[in-house]
């Protein structure tokens, strides 16, 4: 078996002492005042033998692991998948590793995996939090350890977090389809007292309230099999005969697109919150609120690291404007019926 080379060994071989190749390995030659040639005469040499340092030996030393703990909801939806591999480039630019994985909303699960990334020290947490986990949110913010949430918050928890203007996107899309002339516009959400969920309720019936119309609205549960969820809008669809219908997540819009296919009333108008790849391929292509997730990325990654780096005391909570883009589902009905 090859030896494991160790950071003596090198020494012993160049001739420097220990502590010389553990401040250049470390990134501390200039603030120790090793020369430039030491440097990459040392650098040249470890790339040459493959020298790996021990990364938990290193943590233990400097108290960080340079890992971030990252919890989200799925990481199959694309608005999640591309927000963790815009954090993960983000993250790695600035030598930090990210581990992330999914809840699936389970308190149960959220929970546990948190306490997961406690047991490995991680530097710091970026988490959508599902509903039930106040508690140990609070418990991360009282050992004092780096903390953004994003997509939601907890209402009277002050924690750091980034989030998109949830009653604007919803307001606008709302709007949107009453100026396209649509007349019984419904909503079909989950049930969640979840921050997000809520601000999209108030953002449709604000907009129904100002152009006076009457709210629809079916609520689902996110634990139910897609077969129950489009049977549920299915049969909302028949009993109230909307023109038009607001999605509150893009992956109740595909269930209710499949809903639709097999529904006896005309093609309603439809928007969704959260674009989706598929929504171009559709016909007719679907209009959505599409969150700006570049944004959204740079926030979080930029709120954490200023607090792994101790720039920044006080509390950032940011709300980023969404942008509606329109498609050809929320076209006046009638030109919906002939495309």
């Amino acid at each position: 078996m090859k030896k494991k080379i160790l950071i003596s060994d090198i020494a012993k071989d160049l001739g420097v002492s220990v502590t010389t190749v553990s401040f250049i390995l470390n990134g501390k030659a200039k603030e120790k005042r090793i020369s430039d040639g030491l440097t990459k005469r040392v650098l040249e040499y470890v790339q040459k033998v493959g020298y790996k340092p021990n990364e938990l030996a290193k943590s233990l030393r400097t108290g960080k692991t340079k890992i971030i703990g990252l919890v989200i909801e799925d990481i199959s939806n694309p608005f999640f998948a591309n927000i963790a591999r815009l954090i993960e480039t983000r993250a790695y630019s600035k030598g930090y590793r990210i581990i992330y994985c999914s809840t699936d909303n389970q308190p149960d699960k959220t929970i546990e995996l948190i306490q997961l990334f406690r047991d490995r020290h991680v530097d710091g947490y970026i988490i959508t939090p599902s509903e039930g986990i106040r508690d140990t949110i609070q418990a991360l913010l009282s050992n004092q350890l780096p903390l953004v949430l994003f997509d939601r918050y907890i209402p009277g928890l002050t924690t750091n977090y980034v989030v998109s203007d949830n009653v604007r996107g919803a307001y606008d899309a709302t709007a949107h389809l009453a100026q396209q002339g649509y007349k019984r516009i419904a909503l079909v959400t989950l049930y969640s007292s979840q921050t997000q969920m809520q601000d999209r309720m108030n953002g449709y019936m604000r907009a129904i309230d100002t152009y006076k119309l009457q709210p629809y609205v079916k609520k689902v549960n996110m634990g139910d099999d897609e077969a129950t969820t489009m049977q549920a809008i299915y049969s909302f669809l028949a009993d109230q005969e909307p023109d038009a219908v607001f999605f509150a997540t893009n992956y109740i819009a595909i269930t209710g697109l499949k809903a639709l296919k097999h529904s006896p009333v005309p093609m309603p108008g439809i928007v969704s919150y959260d674009d989706h790849t598929l929504f171009k391929l559709f016909s007719p292509t679907i209009t959505a609120v599409s969150q700006p997730i570049e944004a959204i990325a740079d926030e979080l990654i930029n709120v954490l690291l200023n607090q792994l780096d101790g720039k920044v005391k006080e509390t950032k909570q940011i709300m980023l404007p969404s942008e509606l883009i329109i498609r050809e589902s929320s076209l006046p009905q009638t030109s919906l019926i002939t495309s």
